[in-house]
């Protein structure tokens, strides 16, 4: 008989508070890219589009969506600075449910804190998938 499950990879452990900080930065990367929707929004609708009571309930949101985002980075940056380096977690299963491919990349272990998105691509550039 033959073993038919698949086999699991090895433990990719780290420090839960390097982790973490990975998750803070794709936070504001997702805070920075709702926050650029709302100018695209209102130039598309034109000034017509802050009269519309159901419109401006979508510009809400949007502003609602990024301050959320960024109250969340906040606050798993503040509580990531009273845990011990020495704590470690293990991301594999984790990483595997990661589908978007830089996202993957970024909270892989290794890269720096800061935007891990390239935020200066020009305009129409996008990934297939």
């Amino acid at each position: 008989m033959t073993d038919t499950m698949p086999q699991q990879s090895a433990s990719f452990e780290e420090n839960l508070p390097d982790v973490l900080m990975r998750i803070v930065t794709e936070l504001y990367d997702v805070a920075y890219l709702i926050e650029r929707v709302e100018p695209q929004l209102l130039e598309v609708g034109g000034p017509a589009i802050l009269q519309s009571p159901d419109s401006m309930k979508v510009l809400q949101g949007i502003d609602l969506a990024v301050q959320k985002t960024r109250g969340l980075a906040e606050f798993i940056d503040t509580i990531t600075a009273t845990i011990p380096d020495g704590w470690t977690v293990d991301v594999t299963t984790a990483l595997s449910l990661v589908k978007l491919a830089d996202m993957h990349k970024s909270l892989s272990k290794g890269l720096r804190h800061g935007h891990s998105q390239p935020l200066s691509k020009a305009a129409g550039d996008f990934d297939f998938f």
